[in-house]
């Protein structure tokens, strides 16, 4: 299978997901504000719906990959074993004589098991050896290895953009490891052997939630919370320069929780048409980044910067249309700020005019529906304790180009 994509809406074709696993038992009332969730998920319940998630995708045509399975063939290599062991003991915390001691350990385990080990963490009173000063002075629950319940968003550490895919930098130090075993997948995975990868996670920040292909050649990027201006600008040099894109639109967001990524406040539903959160939509801008001229070298390109302009009216300019059609959240301002935090906005088309959406935001959905929009419902009473809708929980890794 060709892997990529050129927009939001083509044809979806494969997926990456992740379903919830032993990662989310990690969570406590004490450490989930720090590891980004707002309230302690029922893993059961959480699963169930990620499953129907998944089948709804399946019922469309979609292959679903999963992330720990293509983790745990990854790490049958040496290599990469060894590579994604020490990528996990990098952290301060630790001390040499810890440190020495797990590297054995993870060294020992087998793909599912060390899978299971880089992914749910390792707690201090599960260390069976190197007791030195810092397993004894630690807490017993302290972790050694941070658990990574935020895997469930798989659109965040990795973004496909044409037939190349971008390793991004995530900005919460919660997340960080992700990008590591996203970029473990995509550089040593036989299936994607000799793919093309771009950005990384030792780079400027920049979040798979804040990039949206609004058209072949036009890529929008969210500057907020999570992504920095410098990451918008090095992701830009580089698809600019490829000939990736022929316009990136830098949009500044809010830097608050509601609104952590640009997703949360808009998705494409259909080639030319987005749903779209009411209550910032006249006041969302964007700045215009083009190539000033040719160059040899990426990093020599000069960009040229123009705006700031209504973004809708910068999008419809670099797609090339009249109008870049808009449906609103909600029902009314109120129900609009609800549904936007129950990631109403947060949509994931998997064909023109077809997007998965959240059961429970209703008034959204009708309005798509009235739109012409075919919504495939789903739960996630669970699954959005996280912060995140049925976008942020798929990473496409191949759609029909438009």
């Amino acid at each position: 299978m060709n892997h990529g994509a050129n927009s939001e809406v083509g044809q979806l074709r494969s997926v990456l997901l992740h379903r919830p696993g032993p990662e989310l038992q990690r969570l406590t009332p004490r450490n989930n504000d720090r590891l980004l969730f707002d309230g302690i998920p029922w893993i059961e319940r959480a699963q169930e719906e990620h499953d129907a998630f998944a089948e709804t995708l399946r019922g469309r045509g979609v292959e679903v990959l999963y992330l720990t399975g293509l983790l745990t063939e990854t790490l049958a290599d040496a290599e990469a074993r060894e590579h994604a062991i020490a990528a996990a003991l990098t952290g301060l915390h630790l001390g040499d004589t810890l440190r020495r001691y797990l590297a054995d350990a993870l060294a020992d385990a087998t793909p599912a098991e060390l899978t299971e080990l880089l992914t749910a963490g390792v707690r201090n009173d599960e260390v069976r050896g190197g007791f030195g000063l810092v397993t004894s002075l630690l807490a017993h629950d302290d972790f050694l290895i941070d658990p990574l319940p935020n895997l469930l968003f798989t659109r965040d550490s990795s973004v496909w953009l044409a037939d190349r895919v971008a390793v991004t930098s995530l900005a919460m130090p919660a997340r960080a490891r992700e990008t590591q075993l996203t970029e473990l997948i995509w550089s040593r995975h036989p299936r994607f052997a000799g793919q093309t990868r771009i950005h990384g996670w030792a780079h400027e920040h920049v979040e798979g939630g804040d990039v949206l292909l609004l058209a072949p050649g036009v890529v929008a990027v969210g500057v907020g919370e999570r992504t920095t201006p410098a990451g918008v600008e090095r992701l830009a040099r580089h698809l600019l320069h490829a000939g990736l894109a022929h316009t990136v639109l830098a949009v500044p967001i809010a830097q608050e929780r509601a609104t952590m990524h640009l997703d949360t406040v808009l998705t494409m539903v259909d080639v030319d048409t987005l749903v779209m959160y009411p209550n910032v939509a006249d006041s969302l801008t964007a700045w215009t980044v083009t190539a000033a001229e040719p160059s040899d070298t990426e990093s020599e390109l000069e960009l040229r910067v123009a705006g700031p302009a209504p973004f809708l009216q910068a999008a419809a300019t670099a797609m090339g249309i009249d109008v870049l059609h808009r449906i609103d959240t909600g029902l009314d301002p109120v129900a609009a700020e609800r549904e936007q935090w129950d990631d109403g906005n947060n949509t994931l088309a998997v064909a023109p005019k077809v997007a998965v959406a959240y059961e429970r935001n209703e008034g959204t959905n009708a309005r798509l529906e009235d739109a012409g929009i075919e919504v495939l419902r789903i739960a996630g009473s669970e699954l959005g304790s996280g912060r995140g809708g049925p976008r942020c929980m798929s990473c496409p890794i191949a759609r029909e180009l438009l």
